[in-house]
């Protein structure tokens, strides 16, 4: 994987940074660790030092190496700041260096990825927002704080983000920069529900996974993202741009109307219940005997968005089969006017790793189909890369 220069400054979210030294290992990067002296009133350099397996820097003129700045600076594939406070973010835009961390950061030349947490009145003052643009006009990275209850008391804007986003965003930003600026995209995600009474539904085993994977690699490099989304296993990424529930077929085909003119793409890989009952019972059913329902189909979401598709909109379809996989997915792709079209085996649905076959409407043969598999996270981003070949 990569090299992370993982640079710890002074606030009271420090010990999250613990955390996510051990998952930015597990998930393959090799983490040096440096702490400011503020850091140090939170945690110690053992804390880093124990879960990396590598070393900790704490100062210019107490360390092993005579010039760690300029080494670690050059080692680093991706600095990462997180917690980053005014004062450290400050420092970096004014192009203070006065200890290790913020000479390191003057002498590292790749774009870094920066992890607000401060009050929230610190985050929104004027000169802190200033020197956020200017980090990012530089071509820096910048996940975005979490909304909620502060350490302080305050509520608002300045929360650390869970440190999966963190891995999320790092595991992304040493491979991609914001190549998709300016983009629009619709994902829709999860599994639909239609009531039977008010107790039972007619649903399927979908989590949301694949779907959450591509909102958040979307996000990432720079799409305006807005997902429309039935029952998921997990929350979806606090930073998208518009975030709809939709339990039902309805109303997601609604949704999806509605915003569907203004998309650049559409990326449907929500499960939609194909049947919905033809009587839908006020009361809860009780159990008497046999029962016998009446499904009538719901509205197909992806036909009438391939009907009314404009000349420049990508429109990209699942297809979740047990059998006949590629056969089914090309019938599809063709007749619900499809740019692309993801199949999968229901045998791999659920799991954290996943194999998709992609398919083009610009195919000329029966076999030029790409197959990704990996992660979800991998797969996303292959997913995306082939939607930007297009």
């Amino acid at each position: 994987m990569s090299n992370i220069l993982l640079c710890v400054s002074g606030g009271i979210a420090a010990y999250k940074a613990i955390d996510l030294a051990s998952q930015l290992k597990k998930a393959g990067h090799r983490v040096r660790t440096i702490l400011t002296a503020n850091a140090r009133e939170f945690v110690q350099p053992i804390n880093f030092s124990a879960i990396t397996g590598e070393s900790v820097h704490v100062s210019n003129f107490e360390d092993a190496d005579p010039i760690p700045h300029i080494t670690l600076a050059d080692w680093a594939d991706l600095v990462v700041i997180a917690p980053a406070t005014a004062n450290i973010i400050a420092k970096a835009v004014h192009g203070i260096a006065d200890d290790l961390c913020s000479t390191t950061l003057l002498a590292h030349t790749k774009p870094k990825l920066w992890i607000p947490a401060m009050n929230v009145n610190m985050y929104q003052n004027p000169a802190t927002q200033s020197n956020l643009a200017t980090l990012k006009e530089r071509g820096d990275h910048l996940l975005e704080p979490e909304t909620g209850l502060l350490a302080c008391g305050y509520e608002g804007k300045g929360k650390y983000p869970p440190n999966e986003e963190v891995v999320a965003a790092v595991n992304c930003y040493w491979q991609y920069g914001r190549d998709l600026d300016g983009i629009k995209v619709l994902v829709t995600a999860g599994a639909t529900e239609e009531a039977i009474d008010p107790m039972r539904k007619i649903t399927n085993a979908s989590t949301g996974k694949m779907g959450l994977a591509i909102c958040r690699a979307l996000a990432l490099r720079g799409a305006e993202v807005t997902l429309v989304h039935g029952r998921m296993s997990s929350p979806p990424p606090y930073y998208l741009h518009e975030t709809v529930f939709t339990p039902d077929v309805k109303s997601m085909l609604e949704a999806v109307i509605e915003r569907s003119t203004k998309m650049d793409w559409i990326i449907k890989s929500a499960a939609v219940s194909d049947f919905t009952p033809a009587v839908k019972y006020d009361e809860k059913i009780e159990k008497s005997g046999d029962l016998t329902l009446e499904l009538i189909p719901t509205p197909d979401i992806l036909m009438t968005l391939g009907s009314m598709k404009p000349d420049q909109q990508k429109l990209i379809g699942f297809a979740a089969q047990t059998h006949d996989m590629l056969a089914k997915a090309k019938i599809k792709l063709q007749k619900k006017n499809l740019d692309m079209i993801c199949a999968n085996l229901l045998s791999t649905a659920g799991a954290d790793d996943s194999q998709i076959t992609i398919m083009r409407a610009s195919d000329t043969s029966e076999d030029d189909y790409t197959v990704v598999s990996g992660l979800k996270h991998q797969v996303a981003y292959a997913i995306i890369d082939n939607i930007k070949a297009l």
